[in-house]
């Protein structure tokens, strides 16, 4: 059976009432996708099962890949995005998507935006060092474009910790922290023993040899010594973004319930 054939088949049964409508939401949670060519089968049902849309991964896809796959998904999804684009890649996709925008540190592409919700509460976003910003901003423009309110505190790593210490305040105000830091990666440890929300560390791929390419950052993260830490994968900026939005989101689900 076909998915326009099974979504026929589905709503027929609840216009007869052999099918409830939750249940029939259940059974379209995991009913739409759309191939693309032989190369692709787009999830547009991702946002309602988890939230949050199904994300384009630019590496090892060809520009016009990549195009394809937007414009499929632009019909169904409020937004679409495409992360690790480079900016040659970016004006080869422009030239089929023209009103694709484009955020040069954070190397990602986009259509579309969710409204800023500030009832869902602050992502508070530090970075220790300028070298971070590309993983930051992956972080912080992820988040801004599913409609989450973002903080920006740059440069404020542990080797010159007073500017750290000199915006505590935005560490206060924050209902979710995440940390960005290469090198040693103490940034995250420091931050976790003065808030009191969930800090989400990610570990970036900046500094010297014995750093290994991030990998003494994440262990480093890992082995905190503070609580409270949780630690996504080296330079994954976008999977801290979306952690710290179900986090909120879930958060806000509470409330709703006891309101």
């Amino acid at each position: 059976m076909t998915q326009p054939e099974a979504l026929r088949s589905l709503l027929n049964a609840v216009a007869q009432g052999d099918v409830n409508p939750e249940a029939a939401l259940d059974k379209l949670k995991y009913l739409g996708y759309e191939p693309v060519e032989d190369f692709a089968r787009v999830d547009h049902h991702r946002a309602l099962r988890t939230g949050f849309p199904e994300v384009i991964w630019g590496p090892g896809k060809t520009p016009d890949q990549i195009a394809q796959i937007m414009q499929v998904m632009r019909d169904r999804s409020d937004i679409v995005m495409a992360t690790r684009i480079e900016p040659d890649v970016y004006t080869q996709i422009q030239d089929k998507v023209p009103d694709v925008h484009y955020y040069p540190m954070a190397r990602i592409c986009a259509l579309g935006s969710r409204a800023e919700n500030t009832d869902l509460g602050i992502i508070g976003l530090l970075s220790a060092g300028t070298a971070d910003l590309p993983v930051a901003e992956e972080a912080a423009v992820t988040a801004e474009l599913c409609g989450f309110t973002v903080k920006r505190l740059w440069d404020v790593g542990v080797a010159g910790i007073h500017r750290l210490l000199n915006n505590r305040q935005a560490i206060a105000e924050a209902d979710v922290l995440i940390v960005v830091a290469g090198m040693e990666g103490a940034l995250p440890s420091v931050v976790a023993g003065l808030a009191d929300c969930p800090v989400i560390a990610v570990p970036t791929s900046i500094g010297y040899g014995a750093s290994f390419n991030g990998l003494a950052a994440l262990l480093s993260m890992l082995n905190s010594c503070a609580a409270g830490v949780g630690v996504v994968n080296i330079d994954n900026g976008f999977g801290a973004a979306i952690l710290a939005g179900q986090i909120l989101r879930t958060a806000g689900r509470q409330r709703s319930r006891t309101s």
